[in-house]
């Protein structure tokens, strides 16, 4: 940012002792892998400042919490094995920024921070930014960027709340480290069985048939010109006014549920609304991902716990249009309560799990499409509590912070909250590629919708008679996901042996690699992708490598000459987020004959048998390998 001063400094001092990454933290880095530098899980928090502001004081109370909160101290570390680990290091100075007079527009600066990409090398994972332009005279707008992998919106309220004591104490210590921190939380997950969790999750994951959008497919179009797809994710908003918020938070009681199970029943019901325009046979299966905070755990003090416990994990229920909504919220209502001895676990193991429900593996694993968070409330009691009478002491109020949601790695997400009036606010964010922006704002109206006008409804409503309220009204279009990243050439031998993904050069025919696994012997999965017209996207390739970095398994990359800039663009982005960097092994030309393939399976068979890819290859699925010295990367082969 040319326009800003920032401050960042690592201290000096013996290496830190690196701890596993959770399973969730994977996920989420996985998700960020797959598509940096698009806003993916960088979460956002606005807050207004009204009143003097002594800078100094400022900056020694953010460095009070960073000496004191390992959560803002922790960076990626070398793998010691072939999962990532984290690093909590001694001391960091807050990263802050601040705008200059005259500089870029405040949404322009909030957007970019969202998509500035973070190094998650680099200790303190949580970037400040001050600015004045556009806010009231005498007015400080801070904007706090923070990525999801290593802290969570519960976090940085918590966060909130303790640099404003800081602030009050003139940025002194206000005593030592916070405890539990997310060494505590990597220790405590360390010691869980997954047993009960494996078991329970393979039986309550949803699916494969479950209607995972509440949208039809969009109906193809003939266009004179190509159609142009929007990119990046685009936002739509609702109100229900503070009356309609009651009454729906009353009737939710009166069913005994809470208002965050109304919210997953109107979801649940327009999932139904597609499948039965769809001509889908009742009952239907649907399915969604709701957040967890992760913090109904067994550890001591974890509800104050920095770091990223918030997860989503899948929930599913069977829909049929004379369900009374009554049972339909009991269901729902039951289903988070036995989710809830199992928050702890991550989306990505849950579809281990269940692709592997009867003891073999499943080809079409269960996902899911759309997430629901309803985001406890954000009002200045709830954030602030008493610390907000002593900065009125001081001249200075702080006004309820504004939470904006990073990018979720779904086509639509709905996110829930209450703002300071005590209305309740829907927030729907997209992906263009699936939605087009009016489809998205019709799909949040008609969720608001239902949610103002259910309570209003007779006790024994059913599916089909709330569904009645939006006769006449269409339902929303979605467009087809991306296609298959990979084409699997051969299975592997045995379980870990790990995946090689075969990049085609630009030019090369469709099917350039199918001869290769008569000639390549070795008992790892031969996987390739198809080449895009650049042929430099690395994209599709580490689609096609998560499985096997979800487990752990050891990945190499290959392809005939011309494949090299993709391979080693997707072997540096799979380093950036934690991993050992993956072996490339470049051989050959895609000139249609045998003798490039034979060259081809040479140079992979001598890569498999680097120490990189040996020592990993002989680590367990999921386990992690003991500290190892580096190895540098397997030169690329070349005929």
């Amino acid at each position: 940012m040319s326009a800003a001063r920032q401050s960042f400094r690592t201290g000096t001092g013996p290496r830190p002792r690196p701890v596993p990454a959770s399973a969730l933290q994977r996920d989420l880095l996985l998700d960020t892998l797959e598509r940096p530098g698009a806003g993916i899980h960088a979460g956002q928090l606005v807050v207004r400042w009204q009143g003097p502001l002594d800078t100094a004081r400022f900056d020694a109370a953010w460095q009070t919490l960073h000496d004191a909160d390992a959560a803002l101290r922790t960076a990626l570390a070398e793998p010691a094995g072939e999962l990532p680990t984290m690093a909590v290091h001694p001391r960091v100075e807050p990263r802050i920024a601040h705008q200059e007079p005259g500089g870029a527009d405040w949404y322009a600066l909030v957007r970019g921070e969202r998509l500035r990409a973070f190094d998650l090398s680099r200790p303190g994972q949580l970037r400040i930014l001050l600015g004045e332009e556009g806010a009231p005279p005498g007015a400080t707008r801070i904007l706090f960027t923070y990525h999801h992998a290593f802290l969570d919106g519960r976090s940085m309220r918590g966060l909130l709340r303790a640099f404003l004591r800081a602030y009050l104490a003139d940025g002194r210590p206000l005593g030592g480290e916070r405890r539990p921190d997310v060494r505590d939380h990597a220790h405590w997950l360390s010691r869980q069985d997954t047993s009960a969790a494996r078991e329970f999750w393979s039986r309550a994951a949803p699916p494969p048939e479950a209607v995972t959008l509440p949208a039809l497919p969009a109906e193809p179009v003939v266009p004179a010109e190509p159609a142009v797809v929007r990119s990046g994710h685009g936002w739509s908003r609702e109100r229900l006014t503070p009356p309609e918020a009651a009454r729906l938070r009353a009737w939710a009681a009166g069913h005994g549920a809470t208002e965050s199970t109304a919210l997953h029943a109107v979801w649940a019901l327009l999932l139904y609304r597609a499948a039965a325009a769809a001509e889908l046979a009742d009952p239907v299966p649907v399915a969604f991902s709701a957040a967890v905070s992760g913090r109904g755990i067994a550890l001591a003090g974890a509800e104050l716990l920095s770091g990223t416990l918030r997860s989503s994990l899948p929930l599913s229920v069977r829909v049929r249009a004379s369900m009374p909504v009554a049972l339909l919220l009991e269901e729902l209502s039951g289903h988070a309560l036995d989710r809830a001895a199992y928050e702890w676990v991550s989306a990505g193991q849950i579809e281990e799990w269940a692709g592997h429900r009867d003891g073999t593996a499943d080809a079409t694993p269960p996902v899911v499409e759309s997430l629901v968070v309803f985001e406890p409330g954000t009002a200045n009691d709830a954030v602030l509590g008493t610390v907000a009478d002593e900065l009125a002491e001081e001249g200075v109020r702080v006004d309820a912070p504004e939470v904006i949601e990073g990018h979720a790695a779904v086509p639509f997400a709905l996110v829930a909250h209450h703002d300071p009036e005590g209305g309740l606010v829907l927030t729907g964010g997209h992906d263009r590629a699936r939605f087009e922006d009016a489809d998205a704002a019709a799909l949040l109206a008609q969720a608001a919708l239902l949610l103002s006008t259910l309570p209003e409804g007779p006790a024994a409503l059913d599916v089909a008679g709330v569904l009645e309220l939006l006769d006449g009204v269409p339902v929303p279009r979605v467009r087809p996901g991306p296609p298959a990243p990979a084409r699997i050439l051969r299975a592997a031998a045995r379980p870990g042996a790990g995946t090689i993904c075969l990049l085609p050069p630009p030019g090369s025919p469709p099917g350039c690699y199918d001869g290769l696994p008569a000639l390549y012997d070795g008992p790892q999965a031969l996987a390739t992708v198809a080449s895009l017209p650049d042929g430099q996207d690395p994209t599709r390739c580490l689609r096609a490598l998560r499985p096997a970095l979800t487990r752990g398994e050891p990945v190499l990359l290959g392809g005939f000459s011309g494949a090299g800039d993709a391979a080693r663009q997707a072997a540096e982005r799979v380093a950036a987020h934690g991993w050992r960097p993956p072996p490339v092994a470049i051989a050959g030309a895609a000139d249609g004959g045998p003798r490039p393939l034979r060259t081809l399976a040479r140079a992979l068979a001598a890569a498999v048998r680097s120490p990189r890819f040996t020592s990993a290859s002989s680590v367990p699925p999921g386990s992690t390998a003991p500290s190892a010295p580096s190895v540098p990367s397997v030169p690329n082969h070349q005929e």
